[in-house]
């Protein structure tokens, strides 16, 4: 594999971003058209009887309407998608937390193993006390070394209530046994959280799903459980892509006065245009009550770092910026990602749908933030040696097609830095047989980071970066409301 394969493969996770975006699943179709304009609509019905009837080989209609309509939309942005019966079940799938059958393990690969990241919590894996750390060398009879983490993933899923036996090796013990699990059904969980230190607690959010603002309310109840008296707290939302706008809304309430702006919106029709606010009504789902009525109410005062970086998009980026405008909390890390605009789930039938950009989205203080990101208060790099991967990692100026405005100016700068460090990374790869060192897991010891963050919170001396700078808007904001 090329060097510029490799680097590519090691960003994927980060390119993520881009492909999950705020959004609101409340919208229904509108009704109401305009004018066509009947002569391209005449040249359109045209060329799908030219094709239909010319092409080399028969078509089927019905692709045919469907690719045409992806085109269109294709054509507005990067976010915006038309979605065909099976990109739709798994859009809702994965809102509504994702749900696979399998043993409930968070994978990575190390020394051509499998690697347990962090077991789920309530999964068999995570009964059988599975450890962050752990690597399978095999499965079933299957040894791991060589395979894929797809391949294995493939192998370690399967039906329901069937036994998988695993080999295990424990590097802490320096000890390898066997186990035995039950394939059961495993719902994604997107919130994690523990005490990292004495009196500090650790909560991150990977994705805005259904199921995360309950998940982050009893996580957090816990914390307070092993604790009443929390001397700070780390709220991390480094490579959380986005999700639900009213998770967004919901998880800044938490920590923030009832009736606190949070986020508005703004776009070309009248239900574009809106104040969210930390109140139930903009974030609890229609017949159910408030998901954050339990929490402790030292949650609204308790010192506030929240992490960040190139991998934060979207609701996150809502959530850092309602925070730091409100100058609720302290945000450490990176500058986001920069995507600044809302998506619409428009239904088209029982199993298509569209998913179109109607909005952009501005901070408490009607910050835009698209295609710049929210510039955090304290910047910091993702080791104590430097950064590894930031250079390389896309954002959303990167994208074809981002919303811009009329003064576009590209970012050279930006661009030059991008090529000179994959330049450098491909050098080191072909230099080297070994795959470059991966970052520690969040939430580790050597999570460097986190660990200022720790040093934040209790008043001790921070590693901020110094090399690193404020990336400025890749265009002026023709939206702005200021």
């Amino acid at each position: 594999m090329s060097g510029k394969y490799k680097v590519v493969g090691l960003l994927a996770v980060g390119a993520v971003a881009g492909a999950l975006t705020t959004m609101q699943l409340q919208a229904t179709a509108r009704s109401s058209l305009g004018p066509l304009p009947l002569e391209e609509m005449q040249q359109l019905a045209a060329v799908f009887g030219i094709v239909k009837n010319d092409y080399v080989e028969a078509v089927d209609e019905k692709k045919l309407i469907s690719d045409a309509i992806a085109g269109m939309v294709s054509g507005l942005d990067p976010h915006s998608q038309y979605f065909d019966k099976k990109s739709y079940k798994d859009l809702r799938d994965s809102t509504a937390g994702y749900k696979f059958v399998g043993i409930g393990i968070e994978m990575g690969m190390e020394d051509g193993l499998v690697k347990v990241v962090s077991p789920i919590e309530g999964s068999p894996a995570f009964r059988a006390v599975l450890k962050p750390g752990d690597l399978l060398t095999r499965i079933d009879d299957t040894p791991v070394k060589g395979l894929s983490v797809d391949q294995a993933m493939k192998r370690i899923r399967g039906e329901p209530n069937s036994k998988i036996n695993l080999t295990i090796f424990r590097k802490s013990e320096n000890r390898s046994f066997p186990v035995t699990l039950v394939r059961e059904e495993i719902r994604q969980q997107s919130v994690r959280a523990r005490m990292v230190d004495p009196g500090y607690g650790w909560v991150r959010v990977s994705q805005f799903q259904e199921p995360t603002i309950a998940d982050f309310a009893r996580k957090v109840e816990e914390l307070y459980k092993q604790d009443p008296n929390l001397k700070g707290m780390v709220l991390d939302l480094r490579n959380d892509p986005g999700g639900l706008l009213d998770g967004a809304v919901a998880l800044s309430a938490a920590f923030l006065p009832e009736g606190t702006v949070v986020v508005t919106t703004n776009g070309q029709i009248e239900e574009s245009r809106a104040t969210f606010r930390a109140t139930p009504e903009h974030y609890a789902r229609r017949g159910s009550s408030d998901p954050l009525r339990r929490l402790p109410a030292a949650l609204k005062t308790v010192p506030l770092v929240v992490l960040v970086n190139e991998g934060s998009a979207s609701a996150s980026e809502i959530v850092a910026g309602a925070l730091q405008d409100h100058k609720r909390a302290t945000i450490m890390g990176a500058q986001t990602f920069g995507k600044g605009s809302v998506q619409t789930i428009r239904p088209l039938s029982a199993e298509t749908a569209l998913k179109i950009t109607t909005a952009r989205y501005y901070t408490p203080n009607g910050r835009s933030i698209q295609a710049k990101g929210i510039v955090p208060d304290i910047w910091l790099d993702e080791t104590a040696e430097g950064n590894v991967y930031a250079a390389l990692r896309m954002r959303e100026a990167d994208l074809e097609k981002h919303l811009q405005g009329a003064d576009e100016k590209k970012d050279e700068a930006r661009a030059k830095a991008r090529e000179e460090a994959r330049r450098k990374v491909e050098e080191q790869l072909s230099k080297s047989k070994e795959p470059p060192k991966p970052l520690p897991e969040f939430g580790s010891t050597e999570d460097f980071p986190l660990q200022q963050a720790l040093n934040q919170l209790r008043g001790m001396p921070v590693m901020a970066s110094k090399t690193v700078t404020e990336r400025q808007a890749d265009a002026a904001d023709p939206a702005a409301k200021r």
